[in-house]
């Protein structure tokens, strides 16, 4: 295990070492600054600022209150400043904002950007020519080489069991894989919602790990209670890994499958095209009403502040430590 010297700035002296996941439609400012005032990065999708068209971009907003926040916070507690943030960007053709999106990140000057389904230079440029670094999440080892050939600074390893569209690999064996070639910057994402798992992760290779559905069950995050409940009650069991409701394989929470209607433990023989809801025909949006999770969420008992969620997997990581150290 190695420290954090080799890393770019923006990923050195957190305060264990732990990326806060953008989630998709739960990750919003609030969230954000609790995050980097933990210590950690905190990060959202910038497809999450949505406005009405006519409407001045509301990711011009998010940035001006999150950098606002956190420089006031930096001034108040100049021994205790706040971690950077990261905003992430969907890099496939179908996202129209990006070319918008990409400009005012770079005026803004976000320090890490993450992107997602696609690697393409001028994103890794656009990050670059304000100072960031860009940080791109992959599910295998060619996906990996060709986001470094294509400018990103690092990479984020998604293993099986993580939220979202997840891989299907063994995170030993993406690690692995991945650190055969590559010395950079790499996190691991996939059921790390605990200081030992966090530790693990480093144990393995990663440099960070990579921290998503346990932020769901967070008093500020945007997920409605059901959702945040639903994530308490449930552990690895209860998620479910199909490529149904988006056409690319992720992970939900069963019980929401259940709620909408769908037979969740036959979803593979299902007839996606002429399937019934209860309280009507229409097929539910699956971001909205089938909630995706990792495999990591037994290890949450309760809803609670980021805050406490984070002091609660850094006493676990140093425990961890600890212990590990002693074994040795």
């Amino acid at each position: 295990m190695r420290g954090d010297m080799h890393l770019p700035k923006q990923l050195r002296g957190l305060r264990i070492p732990a990326v806060a996941a953008p989630l998709f439609i739960v990750s919003v400012p609030a969230l954000v600054i609790a995050q980097c005032k933990a210590g950690i990065v905190g990060s959202f999708p910038a497809l999450n600022a949505r406005e009405d068209a006519g409407e001045p971009p509301l990711l011009e907003a998010w940035l001006a209150q999150i950098t606002e926040a956190l420089d006031a916070h930096n001034q108040a507690n100049p021994d205790r400043p706040a971690a950077p943030f990261a905003v992430n960007q969907i890099v496939h053709r179908s996202n129209t904002r990006l070319e918008r999106d990409l400009e005012i990140c770079a005026r803004w000057r976000v320090p890490i950007w993450i992107t997602s389904l696609g690697a393409r230079p001028e994103v890794n440029e656009a990050a670059h020519s304000c100072g960031g670094i860009a940080l791109h999440d992959v599910i295998n080892n060619t996906f990996a080489r060709k986001a470094i050939a294509k400018g990103a600074d690092g990479l984020i390893a998604v293993a099986a069991g993580a939220g979202g569209h997840a891989g299907l690999q063994s995170p030993f064996a993406l690690v692995q894989e991945i650190r055969a070639w590559f010395d950079g910057p790499l996190l691991l994402s996939g059921s790390i919602a605990t200081g030992r798992s966090l530790l693990a992760a480093q144990v393995m290779g990663a440099d960070l790990g990579y921290v998503g559905s346990a932020f769901i069950a967070t008093q500020e995050a945007n997920a409605v209670p059901d959702y945040k409940q639903m994530i308490v009650d449930a552990g690895a069991e209860d998620i479910v890994t199909s490529s149904l409701f988006t056409g690319v394989s992720g992970n939900y929470l069963k019980p929401s499958i259940s709620r909408a209607g769908l037979d969740a433990d036959n979803l593979s023989t299902a007839d996606a095209t002429s399937m019934s809801f209860e309280g009507g025909s229409s097929k539910p949006k699956a971001w909205k009403e089938i909630w995706g999770a990792g495999q990591g969420i037994g290890a949450v008992g309760a809803v609670v502040p980021a805050t406490t969620l984070v002091d609660r997997i850094a006493a676990e990581y140093a425990a961890a430590v600890t212990e590990l150290k002693g074994v040795a």
